[in-house]
């Protein structure tokens, strides 16, 4: 009992505390070594980034454990650095891979048909990613001004906040499970990041549920769902690896239909005495 005690009361809050420095560092190193971001979706940055300032003027309404409250300001920190390096390093639309790195890029091939409004979040410059976070925030203290001063209004404005916060979060790992079912391929997204999403998936759910602390149900409910996601993205990479032995694959089936394609061609154009001798060989 002592033991998960502690581990509920210290290693699992500073574990989530760090987890957005050992999810995402490696990542940001990765892309700035390569200097390329193909095969990562940009919407990563902007899930994160929107659910951890929602969840940041969701905490004086809930009052939530405050080591959550700690990693939403961490995680804004990191999700501003990967978005830079990731726009810094975006390969062109005409580019090898340069599709990789525009969200959904399979709307393209008519494969997900998700249209934007505005080609949201899927802008060549850099400035309106900036001015997008920037509005939001300074919507949201305008909103936290308007909404603080009437409790009951404020009481349903914060709840909300935190709903829509939570479930933007679970859906994480979605853009990159489209990204990866496209192109067949975890190539550009690092393991590291899949198995920190996962290890953090099993703290957070052994902290929710034996914490003493106040922990909303939105969490858990969201935590859970964000749990499957992940454990299906580490199914895609186990699948599809770094998409080098399917690519050899799909060639080598190409080959050998072009080859029988050839081989029944010609057996077509054989006369019908020959047919028997051409068998033969």
């Amino acid at each position: 009992m002592g033991l998960v005690s502690f581990i509920t009361g210290f290693v699992a809050p500073i574990f989530i505390i760090v987890s957005p420095i050992t999810s995402y560092a490696d990542q940001i190193y990765s892309i700035h070594r390569t200097k390329s971001s193909a095969g990562f979706s940009l919407d990563i940055p902007l899930i994160m980034l929107v659910a951890s300032i929602l969840k940041i003027f969701y905490y004086p309404g809930a009052r939530f454990d405050t080591a959550l409250l700690i990693q939403a300001f961490i995680m804004i920190t990191i999700q501003l650095v990967l978005l830079k390096v990731a726009l810094d390093h975006r390969p062109s639309p005409s580019s090898k891979g340069g599709d990789l790195a525009v969200p959904f890029s399979g709307a393209r091939d008519r494969e997900f048909e998700i249209p934007r409004p505005y080609n949201f979040w899927q802008w060549r410059s850099h400035k309106p990613f900036w001015q997008f976070l920037l509005y939001l925030f300074i919507s949201l203290i305008a909103l936290e001004l308007l909404m603080s001063p009437m409790p009951t209004l404020y009481s349903l404005y914060s709840a909300s906040l935190g709903a829509i916060g939570l479930s933007i979060e679970a859906t994480l790992p979605l853009p990159q499970i489209l990204s990866n079912y496209k192109s067949r391929s975890c190539k550009g997204f690092r393991v590291s990041v899949i198995a920190n999403w996962i290890a953090g998936d099993i703290m957070k759910m052994f902290w929710f549920f034996t914490a003493t602390s106040e922990i909303p149900w939105a969490f858990k409910l969201c935590g859970i769902f964000q749990m499957c996601c992940d454990l299906f993205l580490g199914g895609q990479y186990f699948v599809y690896g770094d998409g080098e032995a399917g690519k050899v694959v799909k060639g080598h089936t190409q080959g050998l239909g072009m080859e029988m394609r050839m081989n029944g061609h010609a057996r077509a154009r054989t006369p019908a005495g020959e047919k028997d001798a051409y068998l033969g060989d």
